[in-house]
């Protein structure tokens, strides 16, 4: 493993370490080639500045493979139940489940979701 890509792995932080402070959409795909990933990816790049504003992360595990944070896939599959099938989670900066669904979320469903958190609401202030 190259130097630079294990310094950047490590510097990663784990979905509980983003706790209090970042929103975590966790995306979950069997694999690269999945049609609904394919779709939330859609949504999600015409979305980015409102999810930056919105202090939200992307968490993708896809087979095997963690992109976003430092967590085993084994690991994050294991504490959120994720089925073999796409399954979308929205987790608020509480670190509870705000979101879950076996669709691509609509850009407008989770800046209705984020918007309505009392975090969100406190930080608009």
């Amino acid at each position: 493993m190259p130097l630079f890509l294990a310094v950047a792995l490590a510097a990663s932080p784990t979905v509980a370490q983003m706790k209090w402070e970042r929103r975590v959409l966790i995306v979950s795909a069997p694999t690269a080639g999945d049609a609904t990933l394919a779709e939330q990816h859609r949504i999600l790049a015409g979305w980015k500045a409102n999810a930056a504003a919105r202090d939200l992360s992307i968490v993708e595990i896809i087979g095997d493979e963690v992109h976003g944070a430092s967590d085993s896939s084994a690991a994050l599959r294991r504490k959120y139940h994720l089925p073999a099938t796409f399954t979308a989670i929205l987790i608020g900066k509480d670190g509870g489940e705000k979101l879950r669904g076996t669709k691509p979320f609509p850009a407008a469903a989770l800046e209705a979701t984020i918007d309505a958190m009392p975090m969100r609401k406190a930080g608009q202030r």
